[in-house]
């Protein structure tokens, strides 16, 4: 199918992603050998009427039925509070107007088939419900009523809907918790990153209600890992995903702290470093992975960090402040805390091995335009290099060598030279892991051992996208979808995953927002203009567009994932201008 992508450079963005907690989450019944079992929800299926107190209750006239267009939508102010109206095959639907996860502008979109995306991170919500169909974030947006009279269209809203513009779907409860044996649990987590916690609450939505298990090496409840080297200092209530209630009120256990050292997969038990153990009838391995060390002289001194924790991201602040640093690695971790250090910090000196950053991810052209906004922000780059020794006075790191000879200041060092899978527990498990340390599934999240899921960073699984070849996408929003699809195939739904990844990277107060798959591209069409930092750059592998990143381009990323996520196939001829 030949799909001509209108390319329309937008006004300036003037919305401020700023940071939002997030908030709620679907149906109930879960069937247990055949049988339907019904649980206790926190929340009761929306009634007719679902405003109990008429005083939260607002309606106002919004529009002319002939003001929207089919495929059109429109940002509405009700008084106390603004909703999103979207005209589609000839029906008004009305929805919260901002994106749970950072509070985009929905109507800043792109409108597909009965969904919107987001046009920043690309999470996608159902205008019939509202709903949330593809991520980040963990909430879905409220709906709201929509009446037509005298050719005039009424939108009928809670005002708290309004205000806090997100709702998390029902969610069952687990029922008699405390005749659980300790040391037992129906679903048993390792990980509570993105694919875990997703995982968790899509079987409380789902309406499951036996015991679930959440263990994490981290000493934090789940948090937006992603804001570690965005926001370096953002303390850790700050970035949790959900609130300390939330786990309490949906029966979702969390072992902190926790780390597991074995899978015995014949007894379906899991062995703790500590030595405990603890019976599971569904796994999901869920572990990311581990930087990389730096493996040169010296290595071992103090004030050099793997930015793994608030914590680690909180010091490197504290350490940089006008003193100087030194990254290793252009990778997106690397990347982001040089551009998060450059106003606070002396100096700020970057050691990479390539000759350009992001060059086998967003290519040459694009990683020079990059290379060229954070030497005008201070910070200096060592390219074609790599570290040969770390000194240290007095126990602290005072010099960093490269091998090229020179010799840098430096009282703190960040290290992001990429990182492995944390999957070294499952080696005698008989979980098929590949050559590079990666879990391999299914379509549906399987690994080779019934019962047991896999999902995240640790993952290998086939990309629809690519004629299903096995690829690994180390990215928040398909972690989010691998715990979901890991959930509903735990209970037993048969859903494939079919997602288009989607990422975005910030820098200086400018994003990067990407989606497709583009290794291997061999090719890239770029329109706009780089030394502007407004552009988009298509990635094509022979004659079709694989991905497609831009900056200050706002929706057409959203777009192209739109056309992709239906399977529809865009070629390059689409894509290139003409003289």
């Amino acid at each position: 199918v030949e799909v001509k992508i209108e390319v329309v450079i937008p006004e300036k963005e003037r919305s401020k992603e700023e940071m939002s907690p997030n908030g709620k989450a679907s149906p109930l019944i879960y069937k247990v050998n055949g049988t339907a079992r019904h649980y206790h929800l926190e929340e009761h299926p929306i009634a007719s009427n679902p405003y109990h107190n008429p005083k939260d209750v607002v309606e106002a006239s919004v529009c002319h039925v002939k003001d929207l267009e089919n495929g059109q939508m429109r940002e509405v102010d009700l008084g106390c509070g603004k909703a999103l109206l979207i005209k589609e095959s000839g029906e008004f639907h009305a929805v919260g107007h901002k994106c749970p996860h950072y509070g985009a502008p929905l109507v800043k979109g792109v409108l597909s088939k009965g969904r919107v995306r987001c046009p920043w991170h690309g999470a996608c919500f159902n205008i019939g419900t509202g709903d949330i169909e593809d991520f980040p974030g963990l909430d879905s947006l409220p709906r709201f009523q929509v009446k037509i009279e005298k050719e005039k269209v009424y939108i009928r809203a809670s005002k708290q809907a309004l205000q806090t513009q997100r709702r998390t779907k029902m969610m069952a409860k687990c029922i008699s918790l405390s005749n659980y044996n300790l040391s037992s649990t129906n679903v048993l987590i390792i990980g509570a990153g993105a694919a875990g916690l997703v995982c968790a609450e899509t079987l409380r939505q789902e309406g499951f209600s036996d015991r679930i298990v959440m263990c994490t090496m981290d000493r934090h409840l789940p948090y937006d890992r992603p804001k570690l080297s965005k926001s370096m200092d953002s303390h850790p209530e700050q970035i949790a995903l959900r609130p300390k209630e939330f786990f309490r009120t949906y029966d979702i256990e969390v072992l902190t702290e926790m780390q597991v050292a074995a899978v015995d997969i014949k007894n379906k038990t899991a062995v703790f470093k500590d030595g405990f153990k603890m019976e599971y009838n569904k796994l999901l391995i869920a572990t990311g992975n581990t930087p990389k060390a730096l493996s040169c002289k010296g290595k071992e001194v103090e004030n050099v960090f793997n930015i793994r924790t608030p914590e680690d991201a909180n010091r490197v602040v504290k350490l940089a402040t006008s003193k100087n640093v030194v990254i290793v690695g252009a990778s997106f971790l690397g990347m982001e805390v040089a551009a998060y250090l450059a106003e606070r910090a002396h100096s700020v000196s970057l050691v990479e091995l390539e000759e350009v950053p992001f060059k086998k991810f967003f290519g040459e052209r694009v990683g020079r335009a990059v290379m060229k906004m954070f030497e005008s922000n201070r910070v200096k780059f060592y390219m074609q290099t790599e570290v040969s020794e770390l000194r240290e006075q007095e126990g602290k790191l005072k010099e960093v060598v490269l091998k090229s000879g020179k010799v840098l200041r430096a009282d703190v060092c960040v290290v992001g030279v990429g990182a492995v899978p944390a999957t070294g527990f499952l080696k005698q498990s008989g979980i098929n892991i590949d050559s590079k340390g990666f879990i391999v599934v299914n379509k549906m999240m399987q690994t080779n051992i019934p019962g047991v899921f896999a999902a995240g960073d640790a993952v290998t699984f086939p990309l629809a996208l690519r004629n299903n070849k096995k690829v690994n996408v180390p990215h928040w929003q398909m972690a989010h979808m691998h715990g979901r699809i890991a959930a509903l195939n735990m209970l037993a739904h048969g859903m494939e995953i079919s997602t288009v990844p989607y990422l975005w990277t910030a820098m200086f107060g400018k994003s990067i927002r990407y989606a497709g798959h583009g290794e291997g591209f061999d090719d890239v069409v770029i329109q706009g203009d780089l030394d502007e930092l407004k552009f988009v750059a298509f990635y094509t592998k022979s004659d079709e567009v694989v991905a497609v990143a831009s900056m200050n381009y706002d929706p057409i990323v959203s777009k192209v994932a739109e056309v992709l996520a239906a399977g529809r196939a865009i070629r390059k001829r689409d894509v290139e201008e003409v003289d």
